[in-house]
């Protein structure tokens, strides 16, 4: 019940306009997102590397309808990449391609109109940029009509800049292993992930229990695979699972890396590093951080009672 209230309040418009102005709306959303600004977002992640802790680096936005709104998001992540190179820090960058101006004239999922050719090219020169210093780019997955598309775009930028651009894969998604299998036969870096959208259950798990069986099987295969991955929870229970299987199944613990999200588990996130594992958060910042916010809330409502008891507290 909690997950679809505040799935629904990430795409309401007059809630998010209200939450993106008020100081009430920023306060609250420190805790999950590190700041405003590019200058913030760097400090955090030096923050993070100074603990062991490697970083990914999201500029927050996503459905921009205007190809000057694309242009902008992407001379953010050109600053990042600069910014990474220069501070010498253990980070990469995660960007959407509808952030890059997927939607723009309507078109996105499996039609290559304007707005995914402008994604491609758009999101091709920041991945060219990463290439160019040694970096790495993680296309983000969003909602299921986009899933298709977003692999192909995935798939071509590999080929012309093998190993410096991968994607994400959601569970609870029917057609992930599958996807998983086709993209590490190319070589190509997953980050696993159990969703964050609404989906009919005629194309995903709708039951928890069978979002995480199909999470551990498809965990299992990455991480016996050659393939380097990203195994991103903050599920114990899976971090357990995982333990216990390349312990007995002699995978080495650099072989892959647990990501986890800024301000959640931050006790496991050490924990897994005094153990040897890799450890990579992903670091949002912007202006437009209320989706980003509410999806956080809907895939754990813990949340949303440690946020209560932690507001009023300096």
């Amino acid at each position: 019940m909690l997950r679809s209230f505040f799935i629904g309040l990430s795409t309401n418009k007059a809630f998010r306009a209200f939450s993106e102005r008020s100081s009430m709306g920023r306060k609250v959303s420190r805790r999950f997102v590190a700041g405003m600004s590019v200058d913030e977002a760097i400090e955090a992640a030096a923050a993070l590397n100074a603990e062991g802790i490697d970083v990914s680096l999201d500029s927050l936005g996503e459905s921009v309808m205007h190809v000057s709104q694309a242009e902008e998001s992407a001379a953010i992540y050109h600053q990042l990449l600069d910014a990474i190179e220069a501070r010498k820090l253990r980070a990469n960058v995660s960007l959407k391609l509808s952030q890059m101006g997927m939607d723009i004239g309507g078109a996105h999922g499996s039609s290559f109109g304007a707005g995914p050719e402008l994604a491609e090219r758009i999101a091709g020169e920041i991945v060219e940029h990463a290439a160019r210093t040694g970096n790495f780019v993680r296309i983000d997955m969003e909602g299921s009509e986009y899933t298709e598309a977003t692999l192909q775009i995935t798939e071509r930028l590999h080929q012309r800049f093998p190993g410096a651009v991968g994607t994400v894969l959601q569970a609870y998604l029917f057609r992930t292993e599958a996807d998983a299998a086709r993209l590490v036969a190319q070589g190509i870096r997953i980050r696993l992930c159990k969703g964050a959208y609404k989906e009919p259950a005629s194309i995903a798990f709708p039951a928890k229990a069978d979002v995480d069986a199909n999470y551990v099987k498809i965990m299992k295969q990455l991480v016996s695979s050659p393939v380097f991955c990203g195994i991103a929870t903050h599920d114990e229970a899976i971090v357990n699972q995982l333990r216990e299987f390349t312990a007995q199944n002699n995978i080495d613990k650099k072989a892959f890396e647990f990501q986890m999200l800024y301000g959640i588990r931050r006790d496991l996130q050490r924990q897994l590093i005094a153990e040897g594992f890799g450890v990579r958060v992903y670091v949002p910042f912007g202006t437009e951080w209320y989706p980003y916010f509410m999806r956080r809330l809907a895939e754990r409502p813990a949340n949303v009672l440690f946020l209560a008891k932690n507001f009023f507290k300096s």
